[in-house]
């Protein structure tokens, strides 16, 4: 295998696990800081690919898909939070339960209002084509990929440890009790934090449909990755989440390349390892 092998392989898994940035970081605020376990996180992906879809074919903006399809899921969250989730704070079943039936829900109704085929978003044409280095081919939608999530990942420590808001919800979180006495509204900050994890599901959803498309099925296909992202990052921790992005795009990637026939035990095994030794995760708290 030649060295350029190497070089875009290893690339690709870097793209895709920038994405699966996207996607994980939600779900390390709404699963690791808030403690819901929210099985609906893929449909929030899957959604904000659908109305991105949608919004880019009439519009022919895609700035304007990425913000309708962020706002848009953004506000289904909120719903979510404040109608459902918000009456079984603590009791995971109970949340397993509501979240797999919204889930089920959104997927009948995307394949009612989409029909049961697959579609690619239509990118700009300042995002097509591709970059030539060192013999190697790097497609300029996947260093935009990249880029997007190097910004998220910014904005989100900036916005978690630098910023009056971040400490407010870092406190929401560590003793709920303790910060509604010092005057923190606790059920606004945890409407605030839900609804961010799913607006950043829905921009990796939106971004994602212009790489891998969007499709019936979507949502159940990335859920068990996100996850995966989250627990070996460990729960809460955005080190976490970029680390185990990353180590998660790259084992999938070379994976299915080098062992296509073994792509999930390269995947879940390292997985397994990585847990076995230390089981809060890479960054999690003991």
């Amino acid at each position: 295998m030649t060295a350029e092998f190497w070089i875009t392989q290893s690339f690709n898994g870097i793209s895709y696990g920038a994405l699966l940035f996207l996607l994980a970081s939600g779900l390390s605020l709404i699963f690791g800081v808030m403690r819901i376990v929210n099985m609906a996180h893929g449909s929030y992906f899957m959604l904000g690919g659908y109305v991105g879809l949608t919004v880019v074919l009439r519009t022919r903006s895609f700035a304007l898909a990425v913000l309708a399809g962020t706002v848009a899921i953004a506000l289904v969250g909120m719903g979510m939070e404040r109608l459902f989730l918000r009456r079984l704070r603590g009791e995971e079943l109970g949340q397993v339960l509501m979240t797999i039936g919204f889930a089920l829900i959104f997927q009948d109704l995307a394949l009612l209002i989409w029909g049961g085929d697959p579609y690619n978003l239509p990118v700009p044409a300042a995002l097509s084509g591709s970059l030539r280095a060192g013999g190697a081919v790097f497609p300029v939608y996947r260093i935009f990929i990249v880029a997007v999530a190097v910004v998220v990942g910014i904005a989100l420590w900036l916005l978690l440890d630098r910023t009056r808001a971040g400490a407010m919800i870092r406190a929401a979180v560590d003793d709920a009790e303790m910060a509604q006495g010092v005057g923190i509204n606790v059920p606004r900050a945890s409407l605030a934090v839900f609804s961010l994890g799913a607006a950043l599901a829905a921009l990796g959803g939106v971004i994602g449909a212009g790489f891998l498309g969007v499709y019936p099925g979507a949502d159940f296909e990335v859920l068990p990755y996100a996850f995966v992202v989250v627990i070996v990052g460990g729960l809460g921790s955005l080190p976490g989440a970029m680390a185990g992005s990353l180590l998660v795009g790259l084992l999938d990637n070379f994976g299915k390349a080098l062992f296509p026939e073994l792509s999930y035990f390269t995947l879940f095994a390292p997985m397994a390892l990585i847990l076995a030794i230390r089981p809060t995760g890479l960054f999690g708290r003991s």
